[in-house]
């Protein structure tokens, strides 16, 4: 069924229309054949992250010329991270057979394979998309998925070495972790590698639920000189909110991987652009709608990383961030 919203915008391009173009527009858009992408979203459908995420791919497919109602019909699904949901979404996105999906995030990637194998998946945000069996490997994916990657695990140790040069007197750092994925255990294995010459003691925290952060942060912060480094994962966004207010609570500086939490009030962030890997996916939408296949295009990692800081939450914490470090900085926020 048609979402009213692309009910309303094909209505205004009909509108705008000269009357005497209407007839070579209906008989176009009958010679068109209608291509069906199916999406997977990790996520409810009202959060801002998300929407930014997905809003980004619609651009990008009306740039390729793909038209909403003209020759694309987009059937969304939002979940939540939990993995018996995702299951279910993407057996019903597999059973309408669209021409191709899409998979927002590490999480909705093993589900869809699961409930496909034939059906092209473009993924974004990719979690070592090898070790996950997602692809045969990077450059020659084999089956029916390719993508984008969203770090590598060399990432994590940048955040607490940005950490420490931002706040030399943290010696304790809390990472949060998501305990059911892989990659961020291999996250905080990095941390682990890169934390003795530092100087810092890592302690690890995991998200299962909001209560249990909530009561681990508060522990941890009784001892002073700590900073805090929550992982790249489904439920760190989840639970986005209560991290940056735990972090302002008690005073923690904090390492995050993506901006919108440094927008948000948090310290600073490390990372690539995630809105844009969806822009990029829907490149590879069109190109496998217009024939090539996902074995062939190799998984894209990211090429360009940008650092973050948010002067007034340093400036709350008692952080004089070095003026080497600002310099770096792609973005300040004050």
């Amino acid at each position: 069924m048609m979402r009213r919203r692309e009910f309303i915008t094909l209505l205004g391009g009909a509108a705008a229309m000269p009357s005497s173009l209407w007839p070579l527009a209906a008989r176009a858009q009958q010679g068109e054949r209608m291509r069906r992408i199916g999406v997977l979203m990790p996520a409810a459908a009202e959060d801002p992250v998300w929407q930014a995420r997905f809003g980004a791919f619609l651009q990008a497919l009306a740039v390729l010329g793909w038209t909403i109602g003209r020759n694309v019909h987009i059937d969304t699904h939002w979940g939540t991270p939990n993995a018996a949901e995702l299951r279910k979404h993407a057996a019903e996105i597999a059973a309408l057979a669209p021409d191709i999906i899409l998979a927002g995030g590490s999480s909705t990637v093993e589900p869809l394979l699961q409930a496909t194998r034939t059906v092209p998946i473009v993924f974004t945000l990719g979690n070592d998309p090898v070790g996950s069996g997602f692809v045969d490997s990077l450059a020659r994916p084999g089956g029916n998925a390719t993508g984008f990657m969203s770090m590598e695990f060399s990432m994590a140790g940048k955040w607490l070495e940005l950490l420490k040069q931002i706040a030399p007197g943290v010696t304790r750092v809390a990472v949060l972790r998501d305990t059911s994925q892989a990659f961020a255990i291999s996250l905080f294995a990095t941390i682990q590698a890169v934390a003795p010459p530092l100087g810092v003691e890592v302690i690890p925290i995991n998200m299962r639920n909001a209560t249990e952060i909530e009561q681990s942060v508060g522990t941890f912060a009784r001892s002073p000189n700590g900073g805090l480094i929550p992982v790249s994962s489904a439920a760190a966004l989840r639970h986005r909110e209560l991290i940056l207010t735990l972090a302002a609570r008690h005073k923690l500086p904090a390492a995050y991987w993506d901006r919108f939490f440094v927008t948000a009030g948090g310290l600073m962030s490390y990372g690539p652009d995630l809105v844009d890997q969806f822009r990029q996916a829907a490149g590879y939408v069109d190109r496998i709608l217009k024939g090539e296949k996902p074995a062939d295009l190799p998984v894209q990692a990211p090429t360009k990383f940008e650092l973050v800081i948010n002067l007034k939450t340093a400036k709350a914490l008692g952080i004089d961030v070095p003026a080497t470090v600002l310099a770096r900085a792609d973005e300040v926020i004050e």
